[in-house]
């Protein structure tokens, strides 16, 4: 069993836990958990939550005899936010803030700062943060999706050193367990690759153990941020009792990078990109070994139609290199790839950036 240390923690929580019958909160599975929350808190340690949970508790309160439309779940988690929280609440004698979030509030980097910054101040006065996804307004474009995710996104905006899974398996197996006895399990991941997306399954497949792919989604943007992330059994009281102890009854996949800072952290992982700037070689030694910002004289292709200040990936010989904001919209871009910074004025007819993509607005690959 690998042993593991953290001061700062994003624990995410699934609705099988918080709602195991698929409807109504219940504190069947969160006694344990509630418990190595407030000892670890003693200790001197931060937790920040990630809990489903909202549209299962409010399902109960929204009699329908039909497939829920997207309205009526939206309602159903307007109804169940407060009891989802009322229900954690229950086990503390701290205060629970809520911090609801959407994908788009993670994309801009307003928000992002705002979201750190409130974290921080929550933490600062001793409540314990509690981070859902807001159901009652998202729709797909502005959803992340799942809250494995989500905790992935949380653990990186709240500079957080640990990102814990609880699952209702103890980690991540050589095949499913409940489908194959011969199972075993993986205590240590070092490197996340193929061969570890292959033990998720997938579409023809007899592999994998449901809902592991997010999962493996998740430590994936973390380990390469710095990250230690655990999948455990949260339905096991035990588990608990084991973490507080510094021991990890479950997975450990450990960091392959050093903790980046926070605006690396948002334009690699947070930011989805709109379009394409393809580049030669000079501009690729320029960007990879001299740290130089992406002048237009080295774009030879503009791919997408995207706007200024939209995130977008550089290419070099098929391969791409670097992700950041484009200061010019690709129209504009088009008209003035390939030439000298000093003659952008004489082709767009007012003076305007030298460079495409700012040196401090970029991450290489």
């Amino acid at each position: 069993m690998n042993r593991f240390t953290w001061q700062r923690a994003v624990i995410k929580v699934g609705s099988a836990l918080i709602a195991p019958e698929g409807y109504e909160c219940s504190g069947k599975y969160l006694l344990s958990l509630a418990r190595f929350i407030t000892a670890s808190r003693e200790a001197g340690k931060e937790i920040i939550l990630v809990s489903s949970g909202s549209v299962a508790a409010g399902r109960s309160k929204v009699k329908i005899r039909h497939n829920a439309s997207i309205a009526e779940k939206q309602a159903m988690a307007a109804i169940g936010q407060n009891l989802m929280m009322a229900n954690w609440q229950r086990f503390f004698d701290f205060p629970c803030a809520q911090v609801l979030l959407t994908a788009d509030d993670l994309r801009d980097r307003t928000r992002y700062v705002n979201i750190k910054n409130t974290l921080r101040e929550i933490l600062k006065h001793n409540a314990l943060p509690i981070v859902n996804e807001n159901d009652t307004v998202a729709v797909n474009e502005l959803k992340v999706g799942d809250n494995d995710n989500l905790g992935a996104y949380t653990a990186l905006v709240a500079q957080a050193d640990t990102l814990i899974i609880c699952s209702d398996i103890d980690g991540l197996y050589t095949a499913d367990p409940r489908k194959d006895p011969n199972a075993t399990l993986i205590e240590h991941v070092s490197k996340i690759d193929s061969t570890i997306y292959g033990l998720a399954g997938g579409a023809g497949t007899s592999v994998g153990t449901g809902g592991m792919r997010t999962k493996i989604e998740a430590a994936d943007k973390c380990t390469s941020s710095g990250i230690q992330t655990l999948i455990v059994n949260g339905r096991k009281g035990e588990t608990f009792d084991t973490l507080i102890d510094g021991h990890v009854p479950g997975t450990l996949f450990t960091p392959s990078s050093t903790p980046a800072n926070a605006r690396r952290l948002w334009l690699t992982h947070t930011l989805k990109t709109a379009g394409k700037i393809v580049v030669d070689a000079g501009a690729k030694e320029a960007l990879v070994r001299k740290g130089a910002s992406l002048l237009p004289t080295g774009i030879i292709d503009i791919i997408g139609n995207f706007e200024q200040g939209d995130a977008i990936e550089v290419e070099c010989e098929g391969k791409v290199i670097a992700k950041g904001l484009c200061l010019y919209n690709a129209k504009d871009l088009t008209l003035i790839k390939g030439i000298k910074s000093k003659d952008i004025a004489s082709v767009l007819g007012y003076e305007t950036a030298e460079v495409a993509v700012h040196r401090d607005d970029m991450v290489l690959y």
